[in-house]
């Protein structure tokens, strides 16, 4: 019998940046010395008391089924976290807990997408946005961000994009790659302009709390209409360290949440269930809030290393992130001479030892994505690398 594949997933492309870690990692496993720039993960561990949250709801038995929307207490631990810290009011039943962020995204699409819908996606973008609409029957549209304005979307870049067949549009702020945060005066306008075309708002908040030197604004904030068509998204991944253990979650209309979690109940039944105690622990144990300053912070200090180091290479063009735990520096200059950012990338890993994620990957070709979720040391160490590598091509 001839092997078949589903048309759907003909142009489906592994992602990136999980391809990039794994190299690292398969040359550190050669005793090779690999300073990996490309992981999208704080290199800080699981603080203990979520593990051991874990670890007791192992013990006492929650090892059964949950309901396919999450655990109760979670979801709403979720509703006053929400309410607290973005200033939203949700109830637990407009809230579903799926695999991670990437997985909720999947099943928004899911529920939304029909064949040629378009999705705008201010670019750069995360490399699965166009991947996950695609896969949908949906059309990535791009949105260009300018370089000069700090990759900051406006209003009239989405007008200049726009059509009848647009549905949706994503928001990632603080945005991965660049580390872009929005404006609250620019979310007004672009709320008020998707209300009057009736276009979804896609909200992935996961790295909200690594803002620098501005206010992170949420989104469905704004006002109760604006809530009404918006998708909230956020996870533990990020925030609290446990990118591993899976668990995210959408904020949303309850009709759009009872789509999603039935959705979820035909995919993967329900998110592990202990690890949605280590989750409900995250949110409610007072500790958690100098465990995310204590990261901040860190990460604070090692962002404004990156860039001065960046800033010195001559031919390299950086702009200073104000959030995430990402520096996106043009390095144009040299991938030209070269064929491409991917070329630059493989040059950096053969004979630096660094590994960097080409911007192309993220829609801004010219671009190298370095992640700053590692040590002091292992950073000025990349940095160096890399320019030594520059200087002689």
């Amino acid at each position: 019998m001839g092997k078949k594949l589903a048309r759907r997933i003909a142009h489906l492309k592994p992602s990136p940046t999980l391809q990039i870690t794994a190299k690292a990692k398969e040359l550190r496993s050669k005793g090779i010395d690999v300073i990996g720039f490309g992981a999208g993960e704080p290199d800080f561990d699981t603080p203990e008391f979520i593990k051991e949250a874990c670890i007791r709801a192992l013990k006492e038995g929650k090892t059964k089924y949950a309901p396919s929307a999450g655990i109760p207490e979670l979801r709403e631990a979720i509703a006053e976290k929400l309410y607290k810290e973005n200033g939203i009011s949700y109830k637990p039943s407009e809230i579903v807990v799926s695999a991670g962020a990437k997985m909720v995204l999947f099943l928004i699409f899911m529920a939304i997408l029909d064949e040629g819908d378009e999705v705008l996606l201010p670019s750069p973008y995360w490399v699965t946005y166009p991947e996950q609409i695609r896969f949908f029957g949906g059309v990535p549209v791009e949105v260009p961000l300018k370089k000069e304005r700090g990759f900051k979307l406006t209003l009239e870049d989405i007008k200049e994009k726009v059509s009848e067949r647009t549905v949706a549009i994503v928001i990632n702020s603080p945005n991965n790659p660049t580390g872009a945060v929005y404006d609250k005066k620019e979310f007004e306008r672009i709320a008020e302009f998707c209300l009057e075309r009736n276009i979804l708002i896609i909200s992935d908040e996961c790295y909200e709390h690594f803002t620098y030197d501005t206010e992170f604004i949420s989104v469905a904030s704004l006002s109760e209409e604006v809530k009404r068509i918006t998708f909230t998204v956020n996870a533990f991944s990020k925030t609290f360290s446990m990118t591993g253990w899976r668990v995210g979650y959408v904020a949303c209309p309850e009709d759009y949440a009872k789509v999603i979690a039935s959705l979820n109940s035909q995919s993967v039944s329900n998110v592990t269930t202990f690890a949605q105690y280590g989750a409900l622990e995250a949110l409610r144990n007072p500790q958690s809030k100098e465990f995310i300053r204590s990261m901040r912070e860190t990460f604070r200090k090692r962002r404004d290393k990156a860039y001065e180091m960046l800033r010195e290479i001559p031919g390299v063009d950086v702009f200073k992130p104000e959030g995430a735990f990402y520096i996106f520096p043009d390095f144009s200059s040299y991938s030209r001479k070269l064929g491409g950012d991917v070329k630059l990338s493989e040059i950096l890993l053969e004979r630096g030892k660094v590994a960097v994620v080409p911007g192309s990957a993220f829609g801004a070709e010219g671009f190298l994505r370095l992640s700053y979720a590692l040590s002091e040391d292992k950073l000025v160490e990349g940095i160096r690398r890399i320019k030594e590598v520059l200087e002689t091509l």
